[in-house]
Order: C-alpha cells, then sequence, then structure tokens
C-alpha cells in the first residue's frame, strides 16, 4: 500500500432542515391553527483514531466529506429526522488542522479517541413556534442553520517512546527486528524504509514502542532526500536511539556520518536536537568494529551520551541497552500531545451586516442578520413583513441606515429585494 502521511481534504457538517410552515387540516374544522414542525438538526462531523490503519492514502482518492442534512419538518407538528453524524476513520497520530487559520483541531494520539470537530446545523422552528395571542396564523418558518465548509490538513506523526534514526544501511530496521516482533522489509541498498516501521519491545515486564524512521542524509533539514516528509515523524518520539555502523564496511565514517545526522536535527527543529539520545554502534561482529566504537565513546563523553555496541545479525549486545533504554524512559514526560484550538466556526448565517452604496445610488445592506431575516419572511403574508419591520429595528439595521444618510424614498437594496426607505 502506497504510504501518505500529508494530505487535504474538505469537510462539512450537515445543514440543519427547514421549519415548515403548515396550518391544521381536518374534517369540520374550517380555521386550523399553525401545525409545521421544525426541522432536523444536521448530522456531526466525526474523527475516529483507527489503531488499523497507518497512511492516509484513502483521503487522495476521496476529498470531499459530508455530513447528511437534516429533514424538513412536517405538517401535523412533526420534527424532520436529524442527520446521521459522518464518523471519518484517521489513522492514530493524526493531527487535524484547519488551513485558513493554522489552528490545531484535534490530535488523534490515542487509539479509538472519537473528536467532533464540525457540529450540524440547527433545525429551523416551523410556523406553529411563531403563533402568539396577537399572531394567530403566521405563514412564515424558519430556515435550518447552514453550515460551511472548511479544508483541513490531515498530517500523521508517528507516535514512539524510541526513534531510530542514522544514515541509509547502518542497521536500522534489522535492530528493529531483534528488539521487537516487528518485521520490516529489509535489503541492502539506501532508502529501503520508505514508511515509518513501528515495532513494541518488551524487557522485564516493561513495554515501549520503537520506531525505524527512513534513513536520513546531509541536506534532509532542506527537503533532500526524504528530507521533510520523514524528519516530522521523529516529533512525537521521547528520545533518539543513534544508530552508525562502528564497522566502517561501507567506508563510513561512524562519528562524521553522528555529527551529520545531529546537524540536520537542529537545522529541521531544535526541539528535536535537544532530545534525550542514545548511540547505538550497530556491526560489532565485524573485524575493526571494537577500535572504532571506543574512539567513539571518548569523542562522545564530553556530550554525555551513552554509546552501546551491538550486533544485530549476530543478535548479541542487547541486554545491557535494553536495561538502560528502560530507566531512561521512566524518567522522561509521556509523548507529546498538541494543544488543540476549538474552532469558531461560524454558520452561513454569521452574526453582523454591512452598508455600501451601489452605482445607483442604493443602500445595499450584506451580512448574516439580513439573510437569517430575509430567509424567515414571507412577503406575501402581512403578519410576516410586519414581523420583518420589527427585526429591521431590533437588528440595528433602521438606525444604521439613518447614519448612513438614508432618507425617506431612498431605495434600500436587501438580498433580491428592494424597497424604500421609510422614516
Amino acid at each position: 500500500m502506497q504510504f501518505i502521511d500529508k494530505t487535504k481534504i474538505f469537510i462539512k457538517a450537515g445543514d440543519g432542515g427547514d421549519g415548515c410552515a403548515a396550518f391544521h387540516r381536518e374534517k369540520f374544522v374550517q380555521n386550523g391553527g399553525p401545525s409545521g414542525g421544525d426541522g432536523g438538526k444536521g448530522g456531526d462531523l466525526v474523527f475516529v483514531a483507527d489503531a488499523g490503519m497507518n497512511t492516509l492514502v484513502d483521503f487522495k482518492m476521496k476529498q470531499h466529506y459530508r455530513a447528511q442534512n437534516g429533514d424538513a419538518g412536517q405538517q401535523r407538528m412533526k420534527t424532520g429526522a436529524d442527520g446521521e453524524a459522518l464518523r471519518i476513520p484517521i489513522p492514530v497520530g493524526t493531527i487535524i488542522r484547519d488551513v485558513e487559520s493554522g489552528a490545531i483541531l484535534a490530535d488523534m494520539s490515542e487509539p479509538g479517541r472519537e473528536k467532533t470537530v464540525l457540529f450540524g446545523g440547527r433545525g429551523g422552528k416551523g410556523n406553529a413556534r411563531f403563533a402568539t395571542p396577537t399572531r394567530q396564523a403566521p405563514r412564515f418558518a424558519q430556515n435550518g442553520q447552514r453550515t460551511r465548509e472548511i479544508q483541513v490538513e490531515l498530517e500523521l506523526k508517528t507516535i514512539a517512546d524510541v526513534g531510530l534514526i542514522g544514515m541509509p544501511s547502518v542497521g536500522k530496521s534489522t535492530l528493529l527486528s531483534v528488539l521487537t516482533a516487528a518485521r520490516p522489509k529489509i535489503a541492502a541498498y539506501h532508502f529501503t524504509t520508505l514508511t515509518p516501521n513501528l515495532g513494541v519491545a518488551e524487557h522485564k515486564g516493561n513495554r515501549f514502542v520503537l520506531a525505524d524512521i527512513p534513513g536520513l542524509i546531509e541536506g534532509a533539514a532542506a527537503g533532500y532526500g526524504l528530507g521533510h516528509d520523514f524528519l516530522r515523524h521523529i516529533e512525537r518520539t521521547r528520545m533518539l536511539l543513534h544508530v552508525v555502523d562502528v564497522s566502517g564496511s561501507e567506508g563510513r565514517d561512524p562519528l562524521a556520518d553522528f555529527a551529520a545526522i545531529q546537524n540536520e536535527l537542529l537545522q529541521f527543529s531544535p526541539v528535536l536536537g535537544a532530545l534525550p539520545q542514545f548511540v547505538v554502534g550497530n556491526k560489532m561482529d565485524i573485524p575493526g568494529a571494537e577500535e572504532n566504537l571506543e574512539a567513539l565513546k571518548a569523542a562522545l563523553a564530553p556530550m554525555d551520551i551513552p554509546v552501546f555496541g551491538v550486533s544485530a545479525a549476530a543478535h548479541s549486545g542487547f541486554e545491557a541497552l535494553l536495561n538502560a533504554l528502560i530507566e531512561k524512559l521512566a524518567k522522561l514526560e509521556p509523548v507529546t500531545v498538541y494543544a488543540e484550538a476549538e474552532l469558531d466556526m461560524g454558520y452561513l448565517y454569521e452574526r453582523g451586516f454591512t452598508i455600501t452604496r451601489d452605482p445607483s445610488a442604493a443602500y445595499v445592506v450584506q451580512g448574516g442578520d439580513v439573510d437569517r431575516i430575509l430567509d424567515t419572511t414571507d412577503p406575501d403574508d402581512e403578519i410576516s413583513m410586519r414581523r420583518f419591520q420589527q427585526l429591521l429595528v431590533k437588528q440595528g439595521i433602521i438606525d444604521a441606515l439613518r447614519e448612513r444618510g438614508a432618507k425617506e424614498g431612498d431605495s434600500i437594496v436587501m438580498g433580491g429585494w428592494e424597497f424604500e426607505f421609510v422614516d
């Protein structure tokens, strides 16, 4: 399966159902009262952290997700059905970010966690809700709340206690297979690991998660090689296990490799460069490795970085490493979880209005307050139009027109309506 760890999609909660404008009709009942029911609530949009997923590839195939709208209200005071919530499974460790604001809406770091990112629109009120002792037969109903679509970025950041890093082909994947039950694909060429491989290590009743991060090269922080695509996976780890080839079997200098990778981490993020780390000198079964290991220990001693010699091929040297890892992890903070922001979604009926002048000198009034009033007004009903005038005053639209210089007889445009200003 293709590995995708970053993509963008469009999401939208369901619109609320419209209220119903109806009147009671029954044999022998000449003038039944208003009986229009309310509209149903729109469906919420919910993300679910699914431990069975490890890639965002499905979101490359489908990029628009919309929850179900609420049903319209019906006669005889029947409320419309609520829209069904849309539940979207995503891999554990995925961050959901609003593209427009950059705010993190959810950090799905726990398996099974559910997060409602968008809430469905409120259902509109039926005309029965607008009946009063002085307005006994309202012919208008309220439209349901319309939700707006937003674009979010999904970014998968691997969650692990220990991240394995190092140059390509130093034996990280083999090391992972020895320390855990993971069985990563291994071959003798660079960039074999194209996706982070996870495994769970168990030692003396303790468990921790390791992630084999793809091999880095010089220039990774600037985007060369696999670069940014996989450096960000290390951000979730509590500590790093830096694997070097102490045998020099490929003509590599272990100390130079360590310095190059450390430089890439610091360039990409000072936080990564400051993570606690152990250095593992692999391939100790090859002649010449012992001398290189001692030189590496001496060079890193001033930095207080422990160095362990192991042979992944011979399965030797791991007892001391595992003991040290468990002792270190017990002192570290839990895996990083990003702070979440509540998105002030608003709806298509956003509060407020604006007044402008068009070329014909008419006053044009626009905004959510205007749309809400127009959608609940029946121009053919006298009572509804009286309520319309009252709402213009209540919302401050009449006063605002006066302040802008509107006078008796001036043309006012609101939505598709045009009428004369009456002061």
